[in-house]
């Protein structure tokens, strides 16, 4: 018994490409029909009997195979996707046919799925003369209006100037401050459900699919997969007017755990990707100015500025005018005493005077541990006084009076 299909609709059947692909691969002559070129579309092949070669390689159709899968949101309905992007076929890993959605949901929609490479089937399924009805879970921001339910079963005038047809609406029970609806749609215009709302001025915040013909959601959690089994795929049939000679055998199935790790590696290489292009496309950031520290700074009054390699800073030289002016120096852990007078550039101790220029040779250093007593000149940093002094670590002992003229530092 013969079975003529179009070579397109064969090619599509046998996993070669998709039908618009294999369209391409006939208008280019790669394809040939019991070893004859074939380059006219439309042509027909008697599947059981014709043998149909591309590129010089034998093909046969494959087996039917059918797919419910609840599709998760953040997945696109398609088999490929050249930016990268999850796709719905993530989660139907080792399926045994090259399965093709049926319709399609979108990006952030969630709910059945039928795959199949049953063209036929499919083809039907889609036609709108088939009048397939599909349920939707739909959750809308605020409360609905008095009269939206009815204006949704009538028909809604959509932005392109198309009429929807009628349409099954109900509002769900529940204490939730949303409105939750069940609307059941006989058609399948791009996004209706969201331009119906959108019409009538509300805001979809969430939509599931929750049944396409006799397929639902019952007893599949989302990302989950299964195969049809033969009962549901003889009512389907039944709906647009098909015959049972296909087979659903309802044994393979796919759960969402034996998916997640390739799907998180492709999510992480894409986030990973997209990092880097971003980074690479933002302007340099401006140089910043920091806060000095302590010996890059200048003294009291003296403006901030940035630190420059290789320049000693202010206080720096101080402490080198100090030692060059005070002679036998004696140093301690905090506080050190001057007997004899001497002047730095910001600060003054009481008695004569002593000058020197900056960089001076000082007289001989001795350092004596934290604690020991001071000889006769003892500098420091922040504090002059007068006398001998012996110090112990944060404390100086026997302080001398200051004499006339010192200053703090």
């Amino acid at each position: 018994m013969k079975n003529e299909i179009r070579l397109q609709r064969f090619l599509s059947q046998a996993g070669v490409a998709a039908r618009r692909k294999a369209e391409q691969l006939i208008t280019e002559g790669r394809v040939t029909v019991n070893g004859k070129v074939v380059r006219e579309l439309g042509t027909k092949v008697d599947a059981n009997g014709d043998s149909v070669a591309v590129d010089g390689i034998g093909v046969m159709p494959e087996e039917p195979f059918y797919v419910l899968l609840n599709k998760p949101k953040g997945c696109i309905t398609a088999v490929t996707d050249d930016r990268g992007r999850p796709t719905v076929m993530d989660y139907l890993p080792n399926v045994p046919a090259s399965v093709v959605p049926v319709g399609r949901l979108d990006f952030y929609t969630e709910g059945v799925l039928l795959l199949t490479n049953d063209g036929e089937l499919a083809s039907r399924l889609l036609a709108p003369k088939h009048h397939v009805p599909k349920t939707y879970h739909v959750k809308l921001q605020g409360q609905i209006r008095p009269g939206g339910l009815q204006l949704l079963r009538d028909g809604v005038r959509l932005d392109d100037g198309t009429v929807t047809l009628p349409a099954e609406v109900s509002e769900l029970p529940g204490d939730s401050k949303h409105t939750w609806l069940a609307m059941t749609i006989h058609e399948g215009k791009s996004r209706q459900i969201h331009r119906m709302l959108e019409t009538l001025g509300y805001t979809v915040q969430k939509l599931q699919r929750v049944a396409f013909a006799n397929l639902t959601f019952h007893g599949l959690r989302v990302g989950d997969a299964r195969e049809l089994t033969q009962a549901e795929l003889n009512e389907l049939r039944d709906l647009v007017g098909l015959d049972r000679r296909s087979v659903a055998r309802g044994r393979w199935h796919a759960a969402r755990e034996s998916t997640d790790i390739a799907r998180r590696a492709r999510d992480r290489a894409r986030l990973e990707a997209e990092q880097t292009a971003a980074a690479a496309a933002a302007p340099a950031a401006p140089p910043s100015r920091e806060r000095p520290d302590r010996g890059e700074r200048g003294g009291r009054g003296d403006a901030w500025a940035p630190a420059t390699p290789g320049r000693r800073g202010p206080r720096s030289s101080c402490r080198r005018a100090v030692a060059a002016a005070v002679g036998p120096v004696v140093t301690t852990d905090r506080r050190v005493a001057v007997a004899p007078v001497a002047t730095t550039r910001r600060r003054v101790a009481a008695g004569p005077v002593v000058t020197t220029p900056p960089g001076a040779a000082a007289g001989p250093v001795v350092t004596t541990p934290p604690g020991a007593a001071a000889g006769p000149v003892v500098a420091t940093h922040r504090r002059v006084a007068a006398g001998p002094v012996a110090t112990r670590p944060g404390r100086a002992a026997a302080p001398g009076p200051p004499g006339p003229g010192a200053q703090r530092g």
